[in-house]
């Protein structure tokens, strides 16, 4: 690896620890990150992440400017272009001239009516079974990439995506843990109201969910903001 990128791959690799370290939030994160691609990818000067689904809806995940959140919507409208592009080259599309470009003919009319961009550098983002993402940096004038932008392109694809797993993970780890909080309160809750023990509050709990078909933490959350009709027993306790 050059220099250069070595010393680009170690600043990411400092950066990606210290988003670790932080717990930061994965949109802040991966903004921090997309900058960075922006400002060090050689002929880049926009930059953003493309999410698709398995049906072909595509959503921006975070952008640098308006013009990558533009050619997303123009591609979810359309169901086409380079992020919805089956046949990526070693999980890399490089669109050099989009003004010459005839593989979607639809993203392309509209994405040259509406934004500046002529070269586009994609890179896929394994995100999960269901869905995919590309790492996504663009230029106003054609053929604006070099080799050496694909490479360190790559550099940011790879890290982006370690990056976004992990955080992913932050943020799964710190839901379950919140979800834990709140179901411990509706615990408390009917086993003070109904003289059970933790067990047992626990299994109610869980009947209520099985039989409303209703999340567990959903019955939870409406138990504690006073809305669920297990609070009924009280209002009739002391009506008597």
């Amino acid at each position: 690896m050059p220099g250069s990128q070595h010393t680009i791959a170690t600043r990411l690799a400092g950066l990606i620890a210290d988003l670790e370290r932080h717990g930061t939030e994965t949109s802040v994160g991966l903004r921090q990150l997309v900058d960075s691609g922006a400002r060090h990818v050689a002929g880049c000067q926009y930059a953003g992440i493309t999410l698709a689904d398995e049906s072909k809806i595509v959503t921006n995940v975070v952008a640098t400017h308006r013009y990558p959140i533009i050619l997303d919507s123009i591609q979810n409208r359309y169901g086409e272009g380079p992020c919805l592009e089956p046949g990526w080259q070693h999980h890399m599309m490089h669109v050099e001239d989009l003004s010459v470009d005839r593989r979607w003919p639809r993203y392309q009319r509209h994405a040259l009516a509406h934004t500046p961009i002529r070269s586009i550098l994609s890179y896929e983002l394994s995100v999960d079974r269901t869905s995919m993402a590309a790492l996504n940096f663009y230029a106003d004038h054609p053929h604006a990439f070099s080799g050496e932008s694909l490479e360190l392109g790559g550099v940011f694809a790879t890290h982006v995506a370690l990056a976004w797993s992990m955080m992913r993970r932050e943020d799964q780890f710190r839901s379950a843990l919140a979800s834990r909080d709140i179901i411990g309160q509706a615990k408390g809750v009917i086993m003070e109201r109904f003289n059970l023990d933790a067990v047992e509050a626990f299994e109610l709990l869980s009947r209520l969910s099985q039989k409303s078909n209703t999340k567990l933490i959903e019955i939870a959350r409406s138990l504690i903001d006073s809305e669920h009709p297990l609070k009924s027993p009280r209002r009739t306790e002391r009506g008597a």
